[in-house]
């Protein structure tokens, strides 16, 4: 008999499916071997070495292992093709290493990238050994986020509040988010102003925007332009008129799938990524964690001849479209995510909903797309020159329109068609009138978690595995908070974070965290030791660690006087910082017990009374919320904090136009 081991019970099912009586599929559900929940379980002195334990859950599960093991001729480990993949292989043959010898076992490892029967099939014709690279490599950074996380979160307890906990890239993550939400609150809007002219000929209207000159500050000089066109002729100047070819994106891969459920969908990367392990376990996409944007010759052949045979030649290039990866040390050998039979359009499968359906549907149309024709546009630019008293103005008229669809047929985006009149260099053209339009800078966008992935993916931060779990993590632990998709800093992370900054740099510097990842890779290549990557790391953050222990005085982190009497005893109120955000608290401790929660003041009108001040505060959860100052004889209360006004009446009536 044939003993086949995956991590997960529906990957067995498909698998078991597709092999005949000879061969019998376990599921290990997921890790059967990690370090220790009550200890740090790395011998430092010892080259690193870690200890490994079974977990509590996995026990039943060794113990049917080892006695379907005692029948086996052959061991084949079918787990992910990923390092977490190879590092479950390696632990499942360790555990059963004693069961594997005694039996005389032949060990075999088998990978690949989509469960469907041509592949597996495969695979059991091309087996190897683990790769114990990848092993270390994943070994590297379960050690490296040990260390950070069972010795820098103590120290966060003793400092700031019990309950919180750093990690590795976590932190990083946070710092993202907390350095945006800081750019939000110092950003000072600048005004500019727009002049447009509504133009005519014959019966057709359309609009022009000025173009020329400096940027337009403030509505004097906006009305000296104004004044300066009175009388003047608008005549044609330039007509420029070409085709535009809107080229498709490439197939998905992991981050890029977040991204774009996130988008049209509306699903968190955690659901996105829970939803696409079950496509992939059901054998209807290929492996969901990748970085490489390349499809097999067989997959290509596959949709290019499905485009030819359901849309005609003419959504058809002459040639496979090959798309350059841009993340940094990218699995090129890896494939990206498409359906695993490109002729079936629906995850046909009654243990599937509506919501794999929807995302079967975005990989599918993706995945074709990226093979087909680009979409083709008209688009034509007219400037036209207007001659002032003191200059001349030129003026903008910009319209296009879709000539070929091509690859939007299968994935729809929005191309704003316009339109203007047949015009020639030299017409006349008459003004109907000019138009004044006050604008002022905005902010930079808070983070939603598909552009936090993106962000991180950009700078080299985390993997494909990581992104959903460090989003999840983040989140619960407090330190982020999601609200209408956008990501927003709690007063502890806040706090965290700028502890980290000033006392540990490294674990929160963007390139320091992105060059561990490389080293990680180098690991995963044989090119590093995962001795060398830990002592490296390990040298001089223990060091540091030792120091701040010393240094950092919780009192000034987490409290502050405050000119409040307490009404109990008449000692003064200071603000402390607990997990949850800030509390006020009577000095007089523990002799006095009374807390009541800080009032922070916005400085906004309350827009139902007019009269009290938006305040913020928080619930029991730690969640911020905004009230009235009056209450209870004001009832206001909202999620999200009100738009200052910084316009006047006659600002806002001209933005209203």
């Amino acid at each position: 008999m044939n003993l086949v081991v995956v991590e997960s019970p529906a990957k067995a099912k498909t698998i078991e499916n597709f092999l005949g009586k000879d061969f019998k599929v376990l599921a290990s559900f997921g890790h059967i071997r990690d370090l220790p929940k009550n200890e740090f379980g790395i011998e430092i002195e010892n080259d690193f070495k870690p200890k490994y334990v079974i977990i509590p859950r996995s026990k039943k599960t060794v113990q049917i292992l080892k006695e379907e093991a005692k029948k086996a001729d052959k061991l084949y480990f079918a787990t992910d093709f990923d390092r977490e993949g190879e590092a479950i292989a390696f632990h499942i043959y360790e555990t059963l290493r004693a069961k594997i010898k005694e039996q005389r076992l032949k060990i075999h490892r088998i990978t690949f990238t989509e469960i469907t029967k041509e592949a597996i099939l495969r695979a059991l014709e091309h087996p190897r050994d683990i790769d114990i690279y990848l092993v270390f490599a994943q070994q590297a950074r379960r050690v490296l986020d040990r260390m950070v996380g069972y010795k820098l979160s103590p120290l966060l307890w003793r400092k700031v509040a019990r309950g919180l906990s750093a990690g590795r890239v976590q932190s990083v993550a946070v710092r993202l988010v907390v350095e945006r939400e800081r750019e939000i609150q110092n950003f000072v809007p600048e005004e500019f102003w727009q002049v447009w002219a509504e133009l005519k000929k014959n019966s057709d209207k359309f609009k022009a925007i000025l173009i020329n000159g400096p940027s337009i500050k403030t509505e004097t000089d906006v009305n000296k332009i104004l004044d300066d066109l009175k009388g003047a002729e608008y005549k044609v100047k330039n007509v420029e008129q070409r085709v535009k070819s809107i080229y498709p994106y490439p197939p998905f891969i992991t981050s890029t799938l977040q991204q774009e459920a996130f988008q049209k969908l509306g699903f968190s990367s955690k659901k996105t990524m829970f939803l696409a392990q079950q496509l992939y376990e059901s054998g209807f996409i290929t492996y969901h964690r990748t970085d490489s944007t390349n499809l097999s010759q067989l997959a290509l052949n596959s949709i290019r001849k499905y485009i030819k045979e359901n849309f005609g030649q003419k959504y058809l290039p002459l040639k496979a479209r090959v798309y350059k990866t841009k993340v940094l040390k990218a699995q090129e050998a890896h494939e990206a995510i498409r359906p695993t039979y490109v002729q079936r359009q629906a995850a046909d499968d009654q243990r599937l909903g509506k919501d794999h359906q929807k995302l079967y549907d975005l990989i599918w149309r993706r995945a074709v797309a990226s093979q087909m024709a680009e979409a083709v546009l008209d688009t034509e630019k007219v400037q036209i020159e207007a001659e002032g008293k003191s200059k001349n103005y030129i003026f903008l008229a910009q319209a296009q329109k879709l000539k070929f669809d091509g690859f939007l047929k299968v994935y729809p985006m929005k191309v704003a068609e316009s339109f203007l009149p047949s015009l020639k260099v030299g017409e006349i053209l008459k003004l109907l009138k000019l138009t004044k339009e006050q604008h002022f800078t905005k902010p930079p966008a808070r983070y939603t978690e598909a552009s936090l992935i993106k962000a991180l993916e950009k700078e080299g931060i985390g993997r494909p595995s990581t992104y959903a779990p460090i989003l999840s993590t983040i989140q619960e632990r407090g330190y982020v908070k999601k609200s209408n998709q956008y990501l927003y800093p709690q007063e502890i992370g806040f706090v965290v974070n700028d502890l980290l900054v000033e006392n540990f740099p490294d674990i929160v510097d963007l390139k320091f965290t992105a060059s561990m990842e490389k080293e990680l890779d180098e690991v995963a290549e044989g090119k590093k030791t995962y001795q060398k990557v830990c002592q490296d790391f390990w040298g001089p953050f223990s060091e540091n660690l030792l120091k701040k222990e010393q240094e950092l005085k919780k009192k000034s982190i987490t409290e502050k006087e405050t000119d409040e009497i307490c009404e109990l005893c008449g000692a003064k109120m200071v603000i402390k910082l607990g997990r949850y955000g800030r509390f006020l608290s009577c000095s007089n401790f523990p002799t006095c017990k009374n807390k009541k929660p800080f009032i922070k003041l916005t400085g906004i009108k309350c827009p139902k009374c007019k009269k009290g001040e938006v305040i913020e505060r928080q619930n029991r959860k730690g969640q911020t919320f905004y009230g009235c100052s009056r209450y209870p004889k004001c009832d206001w209360v909202a999620g999200e904090k009100p738009k200052t006004k910084i316009l006047n009446s006659k600002h806002e009536t001209l933005n209203k136009s």
